[in-house]
């Protein structure tokens, strides 16, 4: 299957040939390990990330259709949703550190910790991932990595304008997505 065609290699994946999942990751592998690893800073982490993308799209082969996109562009949205659920384990486990070293340190009743952060950042990979590709990336980068719009233009090879068009019309439609779903609670 190595010399097969993307198409031919989704087509098999879907079919569940176990040939076309040892080609997706020759194929793709270090590209979800580059993403993870840019998103999380941790290679640790991002090799588990990794192998929770090829196990859960093997798993889940039966959802994806080779019809509506390419098996690469479907690993990297599963990919995005790993890094996403790595972020809010890894806010979680410091938010529990925190409150322990807080519960330990004071004899004072504790407070529940806030438990709306853990939501926000879900909403946040939420609407990140309904972003155009242009702005999603823009704003993952900015969130994830902390980079300045400028170091974003490096990064991506956009032209800085494109990045500031793309960060204020990202941010803005989320602004409003968010105001949305924010009045209804």
């Amino acid at each position: 299957m190595s010399t097969g065609s993307d198409a031919e290699l989704g087509q098999g994946f879907a079919d569940g040939d176990e040939s076309c999942l040892n080609e997706a990751y020759r194929r793709w592998g270090a590209l979800v390990f580059t993403v993870a690893a840019r998103k999380l800073g941790d290679p640790e982490e991002a090799k588990d990330v990794t192998q929770q993308v090829f196990v859960g799209a093997w798993r889940g082969r039966k959802s994806y259709d080779p019809q509506r996109g390419s098996l690469k562009t479907w690993l990297m949205g599963i990919t995005h949703k790993k890094v996403a659920d790595a972020l809010v384990r890894r806010f979680r486990h410091q938010r529990d550190i925190e409150a322990v070293t807080v519960a330990g340190a004071s004899e004072l009743p504790e407070q529940d910790p806030p438990t709306d952060s853990v939501v926000d950042v879900m909403v946040l990979a939420d609407e990140l991932d309904r972003l155009p590709e242009q702005q999603r990336i823009v704003l993952e980068l900015a969130f994830y990595e902390d980079l300045t719009q400028a170091q974003i233009a490096q990064r991506t090879g956009l032209p800085l304008g494109t990045v500031k068009t793309n960060t204020r019309r990202g941010l803005m439609r989320m602004k409003k997505r968010l105001e949305v779903d924010g009045g209804t609670h």
